[in-house]
This record gives C-alpha cells, structure tokens and sequence, in this order.
C-alpha cells in the first residue's frame, strides 16, 4: 500500500458511487419531436442540462447516452496525467484547485500553531515538495526496513514480519483489518484476506492474452528496475522469482466475482483454529505483534487462499521470501525517494497500466498526500469555504422525498409478499443520514508531522492509523466518524453501519445544481442518493438487516423471486462489449447495477412526488420526465484509456460511464414514454425482459 495515498475507511464503507450544466432545446411532449432531435439544432437552456455536448446525429431512441454525450466526447481530450475523464473528474479537479488553496496558505503562514492542524497540513505539504532533501536523502529513509528483511534469519520470524509491514502500511501476502463484525454489528473484530499482488488483479498473472503477456514482461521490467536502482544483487532473477511468487499467490486467489458475496467471505473462526489452517503460521504471535490479541475471533474471507498460502510459504526459499519482501518496500517507497524511483514506477504503473501519457504536477501529488494523511483537517477548511448550511438543508429534503419514494415502492412491490415487505421498510426506517461533513471532526492531535521528514511523516502517519484501527477492539461502535472525507466526490453505503453518506464535494453541478430545474437534480443528486439507498438492497446489501447485522430475513419464495430479477440483470450487463474481446462481468457489477437501476426508478418516482400533481412544465422544448433522464446521462458522462478501461472491465465493480445508462434506461416504462421509443429502436426491450426490481 502507497503511504502516499491513504485507502478510504474499509471498516467504514461498503458499496460506493464512483466508477467513477446541460441545455437544450427538444420539443418532445408527445414524443415526436424527440424522435427527430438530431435534426434540430444544439443551444443552451437555462435548467442545467449542457446541450452543447449533444450528438444530434444520434437519436435517443439509440444510444441514449451518446445522444446526450457524444458531443462532448468528440471535443474533449483525456488530460494527459489522467487514466479517464468525466463528471467526477471535473469535480475532483475543482476539489483539487480549493484543497490546493487552504494548503499553501497554511504552508505559507507565519502564524502557524506548533501542532495545530493548520501546521500540521503546511508542514506535510513542505515536506513533499522538498525534492532536493529527498534526493540528498536517497534510500537511507528505507535504510533501516531493508536491514530489517537481510537481516531475517527464518521463517519463523514472519509473523512478527508481517505484523510490521502492516502496521508501516506495507503490503503482505494476506490483508488484515478490524471492523465491525457482519453478524453482530455491535462489537469489533479482526479479519483477514488474500493479498500479496502487485499487480491490479489474479487475472493479470493467470491469462494468457498476448494483452497480459505484455503487461507482465513490463511488470518484470518494473521490478527488476528498483533492485538495480536501490543496489540489490542479481536484479533480473530477483524480480523473476518475486513474480513467479505472485504467480502462485494469484492462483490461490478467489476471483473478484466470487468476493463480493458476503455469506461466503464471511467464516469466523477461532485463533486456534486458524493456526490449524496454517500450520506454518503462529496467528497468536502476528496477532499479539499488530496489538489484536483482544479480539474476539478472526473473520478469514477465504480459508482456501490461506491453506495455500501456508504451503506456498513453506516451500519458498527464504532467499525469495526476502526478495519479495524487499521489492514491496522500494515499490511502497518509490513515490517518495528520489526521482528515478518515482519515474519507474510511474513509467509501469501510470502509463502500463492506465494508459497516462504523464505524471500528475507534484503538487497535485502532494494535495493527495496531505488529504490522504490530513483529509478532516484539511476537509474542514474545505467545508468552511465551500459549502454552505442552505446547500445542506436543501440536500436533507431531497434525500427525505427520496426515502418515502422508497417507502412507497417497497409497498407496492407486487412480487414481495407482506412479511418481507414488513422487514425491508423496517431497515429503510433505520437507515442513518449523514451529509456534507461529519457532525464531529477527527483528533489528529496524536499524530506527529515534522518539517523536511517526508518519509517519517508518512511512516508515523501508517503506524497512528494502524494504532487507532487496532484500538477499536473492545469498544463500543463509533457511528460519528466517515469513510470519506468531505472533499471526496463520491458517496458511499455502509452495511453494517446501515448508513448513507453524501460528502460535501459531490453537491455540486452537474450532480446537484441550486440554480438547476428540479427535474435535473431529481436525476442527478436523486439518481445518487437513490443508488446508495438500493445498495441496502442490492443482491449483498439485502443480507444484512437494519441493525447492519449480516442474516436472511427473507421469505424463501421471495428470495428466489429476487434472484430471478438480479439474474436477469446480471446476464444483461454481461451481454455487453466494452472493448472488443471483453465484456462486462455481469457478476463482478451486480451491486452497482442495481444501485444504478432501482436508485433512478425510486429518484423518478420521488420526482414525481414532488409535483403535488401538477404537470411539470416544459423548459426549452424539454418535458419534466426528459429533463429528468437528460440530468441522470449527464452525470455518467465519461471517457477511458485502453489500458484503464481494461482494468475497470477486470477489476471494478462499476460499470462504465456509457453502460450505467444504456443499461439501465431500457428497463424503465417511463423512458420509453419520455422519448417515444418503440420496437426497432436500438434502445427498445420488449416489455417482458425488461427488469424491475425496487
């Protein structure tokens, strides 16, 4: 793990949005006009919607999603330091620009508290931008973690190792965590899961595509290149044996599909019987080395995978064992030791494996450094500036029409019988709210940050955070803090905490716009909010009940009915080719697709709500309901590199941009009503393969 980029809260979040102004004029109340839309010419209107990125060569009967993008797609390059581009990338960028702001007036303050948070920020900030002391400095900042793994002289060591590394924030074969325990949401507990890959995915090892093959021999390359560059002996074997080693851990690994179900992954068990899982691994040393020996049992997300990584441990030579470990040092460390270590890594993992023509500026790499250290002390700046008590106010009426949308719905579901019913409204009752920023912002008073000590700021920063993860167990759930930082433009659902959070930096145009028609911000910031409401009632979502606690309160007969209609849905979005050769896993993205589907549906009905039954009016040649899916196709509007979009199609749960809504608009009556779609129609489902679900 890249100290240099902090992961979200994993113990916090579950099931996130992220892939990751329209005007027009359409005449369109009785459909005709939208038929023909790509004969009339692109202008703006006033209600939040961008025609100017219009393709009216396209109808919107076709492809809905290049009628309303298309245009824009044509005129807009990918930034050359970016993978993909699109609405959150718009929106990040604007983040990015006002957390640039806070953070240089606190590098740059004379005034600056001695361990305040203001200092804390400038001086971490400095500490990155110090390129000369980080080239004087060389590898001595890893020095003393490289004589720890030469100095390693048996196996028996490794779990004291490990223990190490995770709490330095360095990778290890397995993953390790505390969070709240699935099936009893009220206490804390440890878990594990497979690990150990540098590169993104099992399948990157595993397939034989000549697409793969390359990318390994470059991965070779990479890892040969930073023991060369860090004076290691024999480099070219040294990297061979680290990615034969991979190899072996990928082909133990479950694959990502197989992941997400959450029953599954869940198998508690005992310290002891863990040990009986790894006879070659003393769980009771590694878990009294992290600080965890108080935890009440340990979750193993794949037994399997550890059975195999036991043997795979057992037979390698411990030679290998140390190159490995000493390549997942220089590969952590390598944003953060001089340039030749950064531009290897980013000559493989930017432009290999995402497609980057360059490197993002230092300081935007160093923006992310101190939100990833930082992030509710530089958020709450960030909130003070940027959002305001009106944008909140207005946000927590929206997500209140949203949920008795919702309400309804599940009521009038006529595939779900009464007992279900009672128990789904009774989660969608318990359902916690939090918007913008947290009612109670983090204590950083604990972590130290030095002037000019990059890699010791970020090396203590991996050891508080470990500190506070591991600190949990034996306390009470803490249901304050977020998974996300306010600056963040995303939102998230947490099972276990049955929560929904909407950070302040997604509540912007083009998802929410003050000065936009309702009927915009129904489809955008709706389509959002419901999206995250549905995933407490996606396919793994709708195992855990309003409490968070992981069971089935389903009815038998209705379960088997949900898993006709998420079947259904799976094979649909499997159906499609993103990249020639290579379609999206209908199974990997079943969770977001039905956030997709069933958070538009309820976002629609809540539209509808909100009229008191009055017609809406029309704006520019756009009706009410048109002006609603134009608003849900802006937000997805979006663009990939080859080499990203090969490893979203692999690795991401999200569906890509033009799929979330070609995807999802063929399965709602009222698009077909909007727009006059009919058979023969590109966009056109006949009526009993379409899929409902909430």
């Amino acid at each position: 793990m890249n100290r240099t980029k902090q992961p979200l809260r994993p113990w916090i979040v579950g099931a996130c949005l992220l892939v990751g102004g329209f005007s027009g004029s359409l005449q369109a109340q009785n459909g005709t006009a939208a038929r023909n839309a790509s004969s009339q010419p692109a202008r703006s209107g006033g209600f939040g919607v961008d025609t100017t990125g219009f393709d009216r060569s396209v109808r919107p009967q076709d492809d809905f999603f290049r009628f309303v993008n298309g245009g824009w797609l044509r005129s807009t390059q990918i930034p050359a330091d970016r993978s993909r581009y699109g609405s959150f990338d718009l929106l990040a960028d604007q983040s990015e620009n006002a957390v640039r702001a806070i953070v240089e007036e606190a590098a740059a303050s004379r005034d600056r508290k001695p361990g305040s948070n203001t200092r804390k920020v400038g001086d971490l900030y400095l500490s990155y931008m110090d390129t000369a002391r980080i080239e004087a400095l060389g590898i001595t900042p890893i020095r003393a973690d490289l004589n720890r793994v030469a100095a390693l002289s048996g196996k028996q060591q490794l779990p004291e190792l490990f223990a190490y590394f995770r709490r330095e924030g360095i990778q290890t074969p397995f993953g390790f965590g505390v969070s709240q325990d699935p099936k009893q949401a009220t206490r804390y507990i440890a878990s594990v899961s497979q690990g150990g890959l540098g590169l993104p995915d099992r399948d990157y090892y595993l397939k034989q595509d000549a697409s793969f093959q390359q990318t390994r021999a470059a991965y070779q390359s990479y890892v040969e290149t930073l023991f060369r560059l860090a004076g290691q002996p024999n480099p070219e074997a040294a990297a061979k044996n680290v990615i034969a080693l991979e190899t072996e851990l990928a082909a133990k690994q479950w694959d990502r599909a197989r992941n997400r179900d959450r029953e599954a992954s869940y198998n508690l068990k005992t310290v002891a019987e863990l040990n009986q899982l790894t006879p070659g691994f003393s769980w009771d040393r590694f878990l009294r080395a992290v600080g965890a020996e108080k935890t009440p049992g340990v979750i193993v997300a794949q037994p399997d995978f550890f059975q195999g990584l036991d043997s795979i441990l057992a037979k390698t030579p411990l030679p290998v064992l140390k190159q490995y470990f000493t390549y997942k040092i220089l590969d952590d460390a390598a944003p953060t030791l001089p340039r030749r270590f950064a531009e290897a890594q980013f000559n493989f993992r930017g432009k290999v494996l995402s497609g980057l023509q360059q490197e993002r500026p230092r300081w935007k790499r160093g923006i992310g450094t101190v939100n990833g250290v930082l992030g509710e002390a530089t958020g709450q700046l960030y909130v003070e500036r940027s959002f305001t008590p009106e944008q909140k106010a207005r946000m927590q009426r929206l997500v209140g029409n949203i949920l008795a949308a919702y309400k309804e719905g599940i009521d009038e579901l006529d595939w779900m019988s009464p007992e279900t019913k009672a128990q789904a409204q009774a989660k969608l009752a318990n359902f916690n709210v939090k918007i913008g920023y947290p009612d109670k912002w983090r204590d950083y008073s604990a972590l130290e940050i030095r002037p000019g000590d990059l890699a010791g700021n970020l090396r203590r920063s991996s050891e508080w955070r470990f500190a506070e993860m591991v600190g949990r167990l034996g306390k009470p759930i803490n249901r304050t803090e977020w998974g996300m930082t306010p600056q963040t433009v995303n939102a998230y659902y947490s099972p276990s905490m049955n929560e929904i959070v909407f950070p302040a930096a997604i509540l912007q145009p083009p998802f929410f716009n003050p000065d936009a028609d309702d009927a915009v911000n129904y489809g955008a910031i709706g389509a959002v909010i419901g999206h995250e409401i549905s995933h407490g009632f996606d396919d793994q979502g709708a195992r855990s009940d309003g409490s968070g606690n992981l069971r089935n309160w389903w009815t038998a007969q209705d379960q088997q009915e949900f898993k006709q209609r998420t079947d259904a849905l799976a094979a649909r979005y499997s159906a499609f080719e993103p990249m020639q050769g290579q379609h999206i896993n209908g199974r990997l993205t079943l969770g977001e697709n039905i956030g997709d589907l069933s958070g538009l549906t309820i976002a629609y009905r809540a539209y509808q709500r909100s009229l008191n039954g009055q017609p809406a009016p029309v704006i520019d040649g756009f009706t009410g309901d048109q002006r609603f899916f134009l608003g849900f196709a802006q937000i997805w509007r979006s663009q990939a590199r080859e080499a990203a979009l090969r490893q979203q199609l692999l690795t991401d749960p999200h569906s890509p941009g033009e799929f979330r809504v070609n995807g999802v608009l063929p399965n709602m009556p009222q698009f077909y009503a909007a727009f006059n779609v009919q058979p023969g129609d590109k966009m056109y489902v006949a009526p009993e393969q379409r899929v409902k679900i909430w």
